[in-house]
């Protein structure tokens, strides 16, 4: 893609809101250096304009005669940059304040301020980054586990471009073919014949299929799972909240119904990202603030991923408890029997014929948390993915467009065992090579660009 140069001049402050040691200003465009040096005051040395690319060059912002702040005040020069243009960032004092006065003063000089996302796009846009590289600079800034930070650097570097480009390139290889046999029989080349199209359509069905599978381990590295800890009352669910997340974030007591709303919280199991409910325990009650939690425990048990049903193994099992193990039925789920530091009057003997993974652990003790994580992994992430080396699908776009460029495929195969036109075989093939194209940008529409930068952070 071409380098874009009509672009006006933007800036946006690049980091977290809040006070810190350093906060930035970024300025990318054709008029970056000289709005920045019609305001930047070096302490020795030459102008801005006059400094090479990629230097630091310490001074102070003065607008007015007033000194905005003490800086440090980088430039790289296009098209060596983020954005492909010339960038500047003023490296401020982190507060409020100094930031807010600094980027003030950027855009009373000539710049505009930022939209969420615009630098990457500007990127994406000017050829440095192809679509799915663009996506995963969130997904990287989003991160909350090691392995979902490795998967979204991986697409980051274009393991997830290349991937993408080889089966394309196998798409255009076949159709190229067909389309020289077609125009011109003379030419033809007998090697290319529709067994060979069959098996090449396979081999990138296949490949397809892997990125597919890929997709679900992608979302939970991304989004989390969301699971709700159920249970009657006083069975140990806040302590095993407290365990997981390693703090006590939950009220503990001995007085049942303690726990009446819903309590949130993420937490990073063994690399794979929880997104944790804490629900009221289960049970009859005529208190009214509780019976709401109570039908909302049930409520969230329904919508679940991953349910994680608590079950007090020093106690006799109750009704209640058998009204939780129902509620387990048809759900992706994990048996926890608590206390076990306690004399066991339930073993996992008892739960056989669950239909579940039953667990023995103690919150109290921190016991059978190893359990727990490696039960959840096999669950979840055992399509034999690893996120450092493969490519990985994150988003429902892309997952998408994967299943377009399969069902195209699919059409390639009934037409040649249905000894149709060769027509049709092309026409299917540069369909399935458009929907992948569409994961990288390369066919994308602009609407859907637009879309995907509008979700990112103000100053990316």
């Amino acid at each position: 893609m071409p380098y874009v140069t009509e672009f006006d001049t933007i800036a946006a402050i690049s980091t977290a809101a809040g006070s810190g040691g350093i906060g930035i200003v970024r300025i990318s465009g054709e008029r970056a250096i000289g709005i920045a040096d019609s305001l930047f005051v070096p302490k020795k040395g030459c102008p801005l304009a006059e400094r090479k690319s990629h230097t630091i060059s310490y001074g102070n912002i003065v607008f007015e005669n007033e000194v905005i702040d003490e800086t440090l005040v980088s430039i790289m020069r296009a098209p060596n940059s983020y954005t492909c243009e010339d960038i500047v960032e003023i490296n401020c004092h982190g507060g409020y304040a100094s930031l807010s006065a600094v980027l003030d003063v950027v855009l009373k000089s000539g710049a505009r301020i930022a939209e969420p996302g615009e630098f990457t796009k500007r990127a994406f846009l000017n050829g440095r980054i192809d679509l799915t590289q663009a996506e995963a600079v969130t997904d990287v800034i989003n991160a909350s586990t090691e392995e979902s930070r490795r998967a979204a650097e991986a697409r980051l570097e274009g393991k997830l471009s290349r991937r993408i480009n080889h089966l394309r390139e196998k798409l255009l290889e076949m159709t190229a073919h067909i389309e020289v046999s077609v125009d011109y029989p003379e030419h033809d080349d007998e090697t290319m014949t529709r067994q060979t199209i069959k098996s090449g359509t396979l081999e990138v069905m296949e490949g397809i299929d892997r990125l597919i599978r890929s997709a679900d381990t992608g979302r939970i590295l991304r989004e989390g799972i969301n699971t709700v800890i159920l249970g009657r009352p006083n069975v140990g669910k806040s302590s095993l909240l407290n365990s997981l997340l390693e703090e006590e974030r939950a009220i503990v007591t001995d007085i049942p119904g303690t726990t009446r709303d819903i309590l949130r919280e993420s937490v990073n199991l063994d690399g794979i990202p929880l997104n944790l409910i804490d629900t009221a325990g289960i049970r009859d009650t005529s208190d009214t603030v509780e019976k709401m939690g109570v039908e909302r425990s049930r409520k969230f048990a329904e919508d679940a991923e991953l349910l994680l049903a608590v079950i007090d193994s020093s106690e006799e099992l109750t009704d209640e408890d058998r009204e939780i193990l129902a509620l387990t039925k048809n759900k992706k789920a994990i048996i926890l029997l608590n206390k076990t530091d306690l004399s066991q009057k339930i073993t996992q003997a008892d739960m056989e014929g669950c239909g579940c993974a039953v667990i023995d652990i103690s919150a109290k003790n921190e016991t059978g948390l190893d359990t727990l994580a490696a039960e959840i992994r096999r669950m979840f992430m055992s399509g034999g993915i690893n996120v450092g080396t493969e490519a990985v699908i994150s988003s429902e776009r892309n997952k998408s467009e994967l299943f377009k460029a399969r069902k195209s495929l699919e059409n390639v195969i009934d037409t040649i065992n249905g000894g149709m036109p060769e027509d049709f075989l092309t026409m299917d093939l540069s369909e399935a090579y458009t929907a992948l194209g569409r994961i990288t940008g390369d066919s994308v529409e602009d609407d859907i660009i637009d879309k995907i930068f509008s979700e990112f952070c103000l100053g990316k």
